[in-house]
């Protein structure tokens, strides 16, 4: 039998750091300090292009495992996003067609690269598996489970009180979660609050199939930048693959009440650390802004590395601290002698549409040469000299003639 590293302090950490409920946590612990080597599913369905820091929760918690040795196997749902989980939802979650699908996933290895190390990885798709099963197979799932049972989950029942649809399709998709367990072996999934139920399933269709029943391991959910659930449907995400400046800029608008929940869940600080930090912050000795700025160097480093935090840092202190333009301003030119503000948004990708860009100008996002301009008809001449065109409080573009 393939043996692990066995630390009995840091395995009590990833059992409690960040963790919601486990089921079963003596026997996952036993487990885990025999040196017996685990597989660790975690499954991820690209429901958007980018992995953001809620999603790097569990990828963190995969790393910690694979640091003792244990093997991780990493799911992407490119057939359960096709679906649709319906876990996190107060309505019916749109079913995405194969080519979305298939488009937010192109970088998700590299993504999940940024934390695990996947020369290690197990890696998966799981069309590899349930592309494979008919009618009758689904039918030989479906019946490990009661209508009663789905219905009763929090978010599905306030659906029904509400008389919201849901679609017999939302249905399936605990069984296709959770036989992606049976399929891999999986000896412990690692997933969300939210996924309680699917991660459930997994133990129910693996004794069906009498497999051992993996153990379930819930960290908490986090929150994005605006105070509610991060979710690339809010747009208050901060992303794997965010810009240097833009993910530091992010961590240091969200609330201070968030501060000590991200040193936990998105950062490996120790723990008494953070601890001493959480005093002095109650005791109004450690300024909320100055623990943000480590909290938000210490991500970044994470990224990126040290040395970009670093810039990171002295780019936001610089320019928002002491009300400084940047020095390093992407220059951008337009072969145009004028363009509408909201054309000009768009064309320098300080918008990803008009839309968006219409919305930025008229809740007053947009400035030109330090001036806000809120009328989108605006048109804005284009010299040799150039204008400063800035986005919120972050995003700056020189716009020059050529």
């Amino acid at each position: 039998m393939l043996k692990t590293i066995v630390d009995e302090e840091k395995i009590d950490e990833i059992l409690s750091r960040g963790v919601d409920e486990i089921i079963n946590k003596e026997h996952l612990r036993k487990r885990l300090l025999s040196g017996e080597k685990l597989r660790i599913k975690c499954g991820i369905d690209p429901t958007s292009p980018n992995l953001h820091l809620g999603r790097a929760v569990a990828l963190l918690k995969l790393k910690d495992l694979q640091d003792l040795g244990h093997q991780i196997v990493l799911i992407i749902g490119d057939t359960t996003g096709v679906i649709g989980d319906t876990s996190d939802k107060d309505s019916e979650r749109p079913m995405l067609t194969r080519e979305i699908v298939q488009k937010n996933l192109a970088t998700y290895k590299e993504q999940a690269g940024k934390i695990l190390d996947m020369k290690k990885t197990e890696f998966h798709y799981n069309s590899e598996w349930l592309l494979k099963l008919g009618y009758n197979e689904i039918g030989e799932h479906a019946d490990q489970f009661s209508l009663a049972e789905f219905i009763a989950r929090e978010n599905i029942k306030k659906r029904l009180e509400q008389g919201k649809r849901i679609s017999l399709r939302e249905v399936l998709y605990p069984l296709m979660q959770g036989y992606d367990s049976v399929a891999i072996k999986a000896d412990l999934e690692i997933g969300g609050t939210d996924q309680r139920f699917n991660l459930l399933a997994g133990r129910d269709l693996q004794k069906y199939f009498k497999q051992e029943v993996q153990d379930v391991l819930m960290v908490n959910l986090i929150e994005g930048i605006d105070g509610r659930k991060m979710s690339s449907s809010w747009s208050n995400t901060i992303n794997i693959l965010d810009i240097l400046n833009e993910m530091f800029g992010k961590i240091m608008s969200m609330p201070d009440d968030l501060i000590i929940k991200y040193f936990i869940h998105c950062t490996r600080v120790q723990i008494e650390k953070i601890k001493q930090m959480e005093i002095g912050m109650k005791n109004e000795k450690v300024n909320p802004r100055d623990a943000k700025l480590e909290l938000a160097t210490e991500i970044v480093k994470m990224y990126y590395d040290e040395k970009e935090a670093e810039k990171a840092k002295e780019y936001f202190i610089n320019t928002f601290s002491k009300k400084e333009i940047p020095e390093e301003v992407k220059s951008q030119k337009l072969k145009v002698e004028s363009i509408n503000i909201v054309e000009l948004l768009a064309s320098v990708n300080l918008a990803t549409s008009k839309n968006e860009a219409r919305r930025l100008v008229e809740q007053g996002g947009v400035k030109v040469d330090g001036a806000v301009v809120k009328d989108i008809n605006k048109i804005i001449k284009i010299t040799e000299k150039g204008s400063l065109i800035q986005r919120g409080k972050r995003q700056f573009v020189r716009v020059i003639k050529g």
